[in-house]
């Protein structure tokens, strides 16, 4: 079982944001970042999901007001990146939107670039060896900030590419939800997919 983020590992930007007036109705709380300011990787999601109210402590980013702590994307992710090498005190951990958007439906283009500053804030206090995006539209997000576009996400899971914007490489992965979907067509078990993001990001570290 993954360690669940105490309170105290919150990353709370601004106690409000209103950028989006839809997310801002639509949440329960904003979904901060959350983990040391230290880390060696910033994990970004995408977006929190609306969140489980009966989970007793894996409630989801929406309830708990902090990214990836639901009891399905939020586990995955953190017990996949743990047994890559990177664990709890490893990894900042954030989403491309922090606020639910209504529905469950995906971000907008313009609710990523109203939350695409906080990234920035995010990353840049951090200073980590890479970003690691998870998803299409975290990947998407971060790209972005250099002006480049995604040409078909799953050809740029694990190849690396560097960010100027932000000064380090970044390494798209699997969203977690729909890891079990696209794992054999990119011809990886779980175990070559876990081996595959440790060589990926020591390839990084050792350039």
């Amino acid at each position: 079982m993954p360690t669940f983020p105490d309170g105290a590992e919150r990353n709370t930007l601004t106690e409000d944001c209103r950028r989006c007036p839809e997310l801002a109705d639509s949440r329960a709380c904003i979904s901060w970042g959350n983990g040391p300011l230290d880390a060696d990787l910033v994990v970004v999601g995408e977006a929190p999901a609306e969140g489980d109210p009966e989970a007793e402590k894996w409630r989801g980013g929406n309830l708990t007001g902090m990214a990836y702590t639901s009891r399905h994307s939020g586990r995955k992710i953190r017990g996949v990146l743990a047994d890559a090498g990177f664990g709890h005190d490893d990894c900042y951990y954030t989403n491309a939107v922090k606020c639910h958007p209504p529905g469950n439906r995906d971000p907008t283009d313009a609710e990523l670039a109203n939350c695409r500053p906080y990234l920035v804030r995010e990353v840049e206090a951090v200073e980590p060896t890479a970003v690691v995006t998870t998803g299409k539209h975290a990947t998407k997000t971060v790209l972005a900030l250099d002006d480049a576009t995604l040409d078909g996400f799953l050809n740029s899971v694990l190849d690396p590419r560097r960010s100027d914007a932000l000064g380090v490489p970044v390494v798209p992965l699997l969203h977690p939800s729909y890891q079990e979907v696209w794992l054999s067509r990119l011809d990886y078990d779980h175990e070559g997919y876990v081996d595959a993001i440790t060589d990926a990001v020591a390839g990084i570290s050792d350039t």
